[in-house]
């Protein structure tokens, strides 16, 4: 199972303060911005926090919207979001409100700290032990398999430096509030150390607005090693286009090709893959944008991930699959593989797109992913 799409949320002074030094919690937006986050965690599948923000804080976690835990009941889901923590120690608190409200609890820990938990918490949540220490990429896999598509993040410190720094973060949503802390031990959101990106960790920023009197800007950072711009959430996205295409009903005569269109707030808007639905010559992107109205707004700024080239000829269809992304006004395209002269010789889709002023972004490393479901129409040099 894919592991989930991880949104780190949090809001700082001017000068990237949590909070002061003084007692109590630095209150650092108003209620136009706790509306926002509220929106936010009623749209995800799970909220994380670490255990030292448990213990500082005491965060409920909670769905405040009646309207909004209503509407993820209609939609079949629990009125909240499943709430995670991780603790090596296992040492926390049962009287904690994040253990007496809301819906299910989820405790990440170590092998040692599993029994601590259990035995303080008893039937108050489900404890997952880890092994030796915290695997941040184990943990996030643990909650793809139980189905946790969209994972909120708010916090602390230290889990947002360790989830951007070990690469595994795919958005950054920072607010940023009309203030100056001042303070030079204050907490700041991120800690010292080499960040994805190259040695400075630059975002690319997906965009930015006004919420109240705070500003909120999202970033996308930049995945391990690359400086062309993909990021982990793109990986993330192309890795399930590729999975996609092994759904393809098998074919000797065209690929298996897997695709997602994917909002520019990290929001799947939908997914095909080849052939589908019984349709013999359907291509993948277009039976994914075949499902959004042609005027959807949200494709201006959206991005379609394509294991294989969009299509720049085809026989089947008037419209090749370039030709469908760019008339629906979509400006970015990821994806894996570059069609090989199989069936069509001189494909070249990212040209036409390219061309029409669409970006493309090229993932080869994840080209054997989307070779797989084809290796029975490739030479063997390609495969």
């Amino acid at each position: 199972m894919p592991r989930p799409h991880v949104l780190l949320s949090a809001a700082v002074s001017l000068d990237g303060c949590l909070d002061d030094t003084g007692e109590g919690r630095l209150l650092l937006s108003g209620a136009e911005d706790f509306d926002r986050v509220d929106a936010i965690r009623a749209a995800s599948d799970a909220i994380l926090v670490g255990a030292g923000t448990l213990r500082a804080d005491r965060p409920r976690l909670l769905v405040n919207s009646q309207e909004r835990r209503a509407g993820r009941v209609a939609d079949g889901r629990p009125a909240y979001p499943l709430k995670v923590t991780v603790s090596g120690s296992g040492e926390l608190d049962p009287g904690d409100p994040f253990w007496t409200t809301g819906g299910e609890r989820l405790v990440y820990t170590t092998d040692r700290g599993a029994a601590v938990a259990r035995a303080r918490l008893g039937d108050a949540a489900r404890v997952v032990a880890l092994g030796a220490a915290v695997d941040w990429a184990a943990l996030l896999d643990d909650l793809g398999g139980r189905g946790v598509r969209r994972l909120m993040v708010e916090g602390g410190a230290r889990v947002h430096t360790q989830l951007l720094r070990l690469g595994l973060a795919d958005e950054l949503r920072l607010a940023v509030a009309p203030l100056v802390v001042g303070e030079p031990d204050a907490p700041r959101l991120f800690g010292p150390g080499a960040y994805p990106g190259g040695p400075r960790g630059r975002m690319r920023v997906l965009g930015s607005e006004p919420v109240g009197d705070v500003i909120v800007t999202r970033y996308a950072p930049t995945a391990p090693g690359t400086t062309d711009g993909v990021t982990a959430a793109d990986r993330h996205w192309l890795r399930l286009a590729c999975d996609l295409a092994a759904d393809c009903p098998p074919s000797e005569t065209a690929f298996s090709v897997g695709a997602v269109v994917v909002a520019a707030d990290g929001t799947e808007l939908a997914r095909g893959h080849s052939r589908e639905g019984g349709d013999p010559v359907v291509h993948a992107e277009e039976a994914a944008l075949a499902k959004l109205p042609g005027d959807d707004p949200r494709l201006a700024t959206a991005t379609v991930y394509s294991s294989l080239e969009p299509c720049a000829h085809r026989a089947s269809r008037p419209k090749p699959c370039a030709r469908l992304i760019v008339d629906a006004g979509v400006r970015r395209v990821v994806t894996a593989w570059r069609e090989p002269d199989t069936f069509v010789p001189g494909a070249d889709g990212i040209g036409v797109l390219a061309q029409a002023g669409v970006v493309v972004a090229e993932v080869p490393e994840l080209a054997a992913a989307a070779i797989l479901p084809n290796r029975h129409l490739v030479t063997p040099t390609v495969s």
